[in-house]
């Protein structure tokens, strides 16, 4: 993972999807198979945040993750955020004192002693921040609670001055940035950052589900579904542009998330693509990707050639 030194597994394992309700409910069971099944497969990296919970509870899914790795904790690399959390509908919070608290909380949740890399959540703009943040941050890393410092991007075209000067002055080691076939806007900062030696997170590759196979025009979504703000005209719009990439299906690739998930790899600045799997058998799906063949020159051309505009993310 760029120059933090960490060795990481080509798919991780984001859990927002164990808390929030936007993808429907998941059941604890299933998450914790969802985990194991990721443990077996070998991937070492898991992502959470205290957001990732509802209006009465934090951190849920890191109360989840926490429980699910277990003993296996150690053998494995935890990311999880701060300035952000759900019981504050996800009020900004980039401050020292919450910088603190919010570590304290997420290791007790998580049940471990570090968190290996803490990602600012979604600033929204230099305004969030406030100074004394910084000499939070390093006193958490002198002490050991926090490993590496990472910038989790939202609003990117906000923000991305952000994590260049961020980058630049040695602040921060790793991005997390959306990045699938329906949104490109962040290739350009990847490049830039990676190549100088910057970590590479890529998020929502299944970009809310539209890449998954599942979703058609007729599909009907419940009213606290990201996807229901969409107008019937910007669903029929994603959905054609998702069925023009069906010639991404060749040879071992089978399915659409594979697909999707290889063409994210094939990008060289890319750390680790995070996989919202919601059960052992959504997993296992993508898990295949990191060891497929990657897709040609001329299929990435084409594919570039059908993107004519970013689809906006969650």
């Amino acid at each position: 993972m760029g120059r933090t030194g960490l060795e990481v597994s080509e798919i991780g394992l984001g859990t927002w999807a164990f808390a929030s309700r936007s993808y429907g409910d998941v059941a604890e069971s299933d998450a914790l198979a969802a985990i194991r099944s990721a443990l077996e497969a070998g991937i070492t990296l898991f992502d959470t945040a205290p957001l990732y919970g509802d209006s009465d509870q934090d951190g849920i899914s890191e109360r989840i993750l926490g429980k699910g790795l277990g003993a296996d904790r150690n053998r494995v690399y935890v990311s999880s955020k701060f300035g952000r959390r759900a019981t504050l509908r996800a009020a900004a919070e980039f401050n020292a004192e919450a910088a603190k608290r919010s570590v304290d909380e997420s290791l007790d949740r998580l049940g471990t002693d570090h968190i290996d890399v803490l990602f600012f959540h979604s600033p929204f703009g230099a305004t969030d921040i406030v100074d004394d943040v910084w000499e939070a941050l390093a006193d958490l890393k002198a002490s050991g609670k926090v490993r590496f410092i990472g910038h989790s991007i939202s609003k990117f075209e906000d923000t991305q001055g952000l994590a260049r000067e961020w980058a630049t002055g040695g602040l921060i080691d790793v991005i997390q940035v959306v990045y699938s076939l329906m949104n490109r806007e962040a290739a350009a900062l990847m490049a830039d950052l990676g190549s100088n030696g910057m970590g590479v997170i890529a998020r929502e590759s299944l970009a809310n589900g539209f890449l998954s196979g599942a979703i058609t025009r007729d599909t009907s979504f419940p009213r606290n579904n990201l996807n229901s703000r969409y107008s019937a005209e910007e669903i029929d719009a994603r959905v054609g542009y998702v069925e023009r990439l069906s010639f991404l299906l060749r040879g071992s690739v089978q399915t659409l998330p594979q697909a999707s998930f290889r063409w994210v790899l094939d990008n060289p600045d890319v750390t680790t693509v995070l996989s919202g799997a919601k059960t052992r058998d959504e997993l296992e799906d993508t898990v295949m990707t990191s060891g497929m063949e990657g897709f040609t020159e001329d299929e990435h051309i084409r594919a570039q050639n059908l993107h004519t505009r970013d689809f906006s993310a969650a």
